[in-house]
């Protein structure tokens, strides 16, 4: 009996699951940013592995898409 009186809700609201959303995203393209730069032939050295964009901007985003993600979970909704 008491069963059938419980409300079934969500874990979270809609905006916190856009949220998590959105943080997925901004992990995958801090992920796609970083992958490329070697090369076919291991002898020869392909210095594009350390440009800016996978040694600062790439590694920034995917931390960025974590921190985002733990506050998309932790949003209080009022």
């Amino acid at each position: 009996m008491e069963n059938k009186n419980r409300n079934k809700r969500f874990l979270f609201d809609s905006k916190n699951y856009k949220l998590l959303l959105i943080s997925i995203f901004i992990l995958l393209v801090g992920f796609f940013l970083m992958s490329g730069g070697g090369s076919n032939d291991p002898s020869e050295f392909n210095p594009e592995i350390y440009n800016f964009r996978r040694i600062r901007l790439a590694p920034t985003l995917v931390i960025i898409g974590f921190l985002f993600s733990i506050f998309s979970i932790l949003k209080k909704n009022k």
